[in-house]
């Protein structure tokens, strides 16, 4: 009898058996996505999401279950304006938001704190719903609001987000030249904040924060990290993705780099193509900045309102598997998830439209070569992992 390797079986298979192995093996598999913006969008748009948002948002419960997604990382986030007094009640308010969610769809939806709370989704098939908080200005210097965010679920917490903290440096403030070498990285109350999170078993999460933040948590912590959505300097040399000796270090940690699907951070030539957007754009773009300076607003208006436009200037899906595929060439298959960032987007590689587009992922996986049990790993078993070293 002749042998026959499997890619050339996999070549003979007919394309609707090849379509199906791609979505079993996705249905099968415990799919989590560590970062998903779509609370700060229910607030903003007064929408929500157990009701059809698909005309104004990346994600709703029914688009969640038909991607396929398990394990869903809601991110609580508001930006820098939100000061003291404020920062940690605007976070309790969307955390209020998610439970509320799930208190009307119980069948469907569930709240998670522990590895064992996830199993127990998981083998019920609702949405395990956890929180990660984005930016620490959110427990305005106090450890008791860490704590108490801790006791209503969250699980993560990104040091900072674009806005520096007085404890810690963020990516867009150290990469600008905002902040003094002497003022980069932790200081002794960052370490603290850092020491309390093991502690309590809350993922330290170094996505957004600056070099010197990153390597100062990165020697303070004594459990694995998660980087709940950045992509690899090296492809896309943007100020929010990790360079090579960061990547390195993250695998050393035993932590997880979870790729974000915004082109941006993917495709080294999308800026100079977003460039020539906003120029045609200037004088609307101006206006909406004088309202609210902060970029992120300006930029979602503009990418909801010019969707066409927008359209023209996203990359190939394959972008995406070649950042997944150097993380892996450079720590293994062990350090690399996914945090889509949806709804905290404007652009997203030709084929992901929205949170019910996941399983392309995983076609994208597979025709690159990765095994079933590497894909398991990559779509959540890698989260798991992080996730349970951490509750202990």
């Amino acid at each position: 009898m002749k042998y026959f390797s499997p890619w050339l079986f996999a070549l003979l298979l007919p394309a609707g058996m090849q379509a199906q192995a791609y979505q079993k093996l996705h249905a099968k598999a415990t799919v989590v996505d560590t970062h998903n913006d779509v609370l700060t969008q229910s607030l903003e748009k007064n929408v929500v999401f157990d009701e059809d948002m698909k005309t104004f948002a990346h994600s709703d419960l029914r688009r969640m279950q038909q991607g396929g997604i398990d394990v869903q990382v809601f991110s609580v986030w508001c930006d820098g304006s939100y000061g003291k007094g404020r920062a940690f009640a605007r976070a309790n308010r969307e955390i209020d938001t998610l439970y509320e969610w799930v208190k009307r769809n119980p069948a469907s939806m569930m709240i998670v704190k522990t590895p064992h709370d996830l199993q127990q989704a998981v083998k019920t098939k609702k949405l395990a719903c956890m929180m990660g908080v984005e930016g620490g200005h959110m427990i305005e210097n106090n450890l008791q609001y860490l704590d108490s965010l801790y006791k209503r679920g969250v699980r993560y917490m990104t040091l900072t987000w674009n806005n520096s903290t007085p404890w810690a440096t963020s990516a867009m403030d150290e990469s600008s030249g905002k902040v003094t070498n002497a003022k980069k990285g932790l200081n002794d109350f960052g370490i603290q904040v850092v020491k309390r999170m093991n502690q309590l078993g809350m993922m330290v999460d170094l996505s957004h924060v600056g070099e010197q933040t990153f390597w100062d948590a990165i020697h303070t912590t004594t459990k694995p990290v998660i980087v709940s959505h950045s992509c690899a300097y090296t492809l896309c040399p943007v100020f929010r993705n990790l360079k090579d000796d960061q990547i390195d270090a993250v695998g050393k940690n035993g932590g997880v780099i979870h790729l974000n699907f915004f082109s941006g951070f993917l495709d080294s030539s999308f800026q100079r193509k977003l460039d020539l957007f906003n120029a045609r754009h200037k004088e609307e773009r101006d206006t909406i900045l004088k309202m609210n300076p902060e970029p992120f607003f300006a930029d979602s208006y503009l990418a909801e309102k010019y969707a066409d436009e927008v359209k023209e200037l996203r990359p190939p899906l394959s972008l995406l598997i070649d950042h997944i595929d150097y993380i892996v060439k450079r720590i293994g298959i062990d350090h690399v998830g996914l945090g889509s960032d949806f709804d905290g987007i404007t652009s997203a590689p030709i084929g992901l439209d929205d949170v019910s587009c996941y399983p392309l992922v995983t076609k994208a996986l597979k025709e690159r070569g990765y095994s079933n049990g590497a894909i398991r790993k990559i779509l959540g078993e890698n989260f798991l992992r992080v996730f349970a070293a951490n509750s202990r």
